[in-house]
């Protein structure tokens, strides 16, 4: 596990640090954060069994590319959430513990291979986690579960303006899941488990941009079909022996739009389906009108 760890840290580490090296190009950046607040409140004698509530969430998401050189271009996405639900209780009216709403880690790295053909060879990383594993309360896991993938392949660029892309590749793929799993709850003592699978990635995104840039859509989904699973042997003979053969889905659709310099209105969709999670697919819509602020 250990190794396995230690070769995605050094791949990851050699993406960005190999796009960082020096280049004639200037780097394209962006870097947006927002925070969103929703507050309900009732009095004490208000009728019905309403309760107060506070929802934020705190969004930062940031691109940047460069072209290295003549035949490669580094491009590299972070995205990170996180929020809480603060809730009363709605016969007391004591607050009661906050809750966690949004949590999300994603930063995904790669290098194209600009040949000026059809297709460019492309190397990509991504990490995938959450800031605070709650659904234990008692027991704090962070950064859990991980889940750490490295493709190669080809992509090609279909159309690409100042505000507007479409990319699609497709290509080998390993991924690594670790997870603390808790074995004693009152001991508090957890066991890390992983395990690796490898197949077939497709990855296309889509980003188009309007009106100077005040409106946006971005779009990403991503397929991926394992071939192997280091844990099948332990499956044969159960019901969900072949769950880990149906093809893994993610796709991810922001919609966002500029009221104001400060003020933006954000519309995200996420629709996930993995069968060794969950039979049908999970659906994921966040609506939400928040401050916003362009670092760069």
């Amino acid at each position: 596990m250990k190794k396995n760890i230690l070769a995605c840290v050094i791949f990851l580490s050699f993406l960005y640090g190999f796009g960082s090296s020096s280049g004639a190009d200037m780097w394209k950046k962006h870097m947006d954060l927002n925070l969103t607040l929703t507050q309900n409140s009732y009095s004490d004698n208000w009728a019905g069994g309403e309760a107060g509530n506070i929802s934020w969430v705190a969004n930062a998401n940031s691109g940047f590319e460069k072209k290295v050189s003549e035949k490669i271009n580094s491009k590299s996405t972070i995205k990170l959430a996180f929020g809480q639900t603060h809730q009363q209780d709605k016969d007391t009216k004591e607050w009661m513990k906050p809750f966690k709403s949004t949590d999300l880690f994603d930063f995904e790295s790669v290098l194209r291979f600009t040949l000026n053909v059809w297709v460019d060879p492309y190397l990509a990383g991504r990490l995938e986690s959450q800031f605070l594993d709650a659904s234990v309360d008692q027991i704090k896991r962070y950064f859990n579960p991980i889940k750490i993938s490295e493709s190669a392949g080809i992509a090609r660029v279909f159309y690409k303006k100042e505000t507007s892309e479409f990319m699609s590749r497709l290509g080998l793929g390993l991924r690594q899941h670790i997870n603390r799993e808790i074995t004693d709850t009152l001991q508090e003592k957890t066991d890390v488990k992983t395990s690796n699978d490898g197949g077939i990635e497709s990855v296309t995104d889509l980003k188009v941009g309007l009106a100077s840039g005040k409106i946006s859509y971005t779009s990403k989904l991503t397929l991926f079909k394992a071939i192997f699973y280091s844990k099948s042997d332990e499956l044969v003979g159960l019901p969900e022996e072949n769950y880990w053969k149906w093809v893994d889905v993610n796709w991810e659709n922001m919609f966002s739009s500029s009221i104001t310099k400060y003020l933006t209105v954000n519309l995200y969709v996420q629709f996930l389906y993995d069968k060794e999670v969950d039979k049908k697919g999970r659906l994921k819509e966040t609506l939400a009108l928040g401050l916003t602020y362009k670092l760069f």
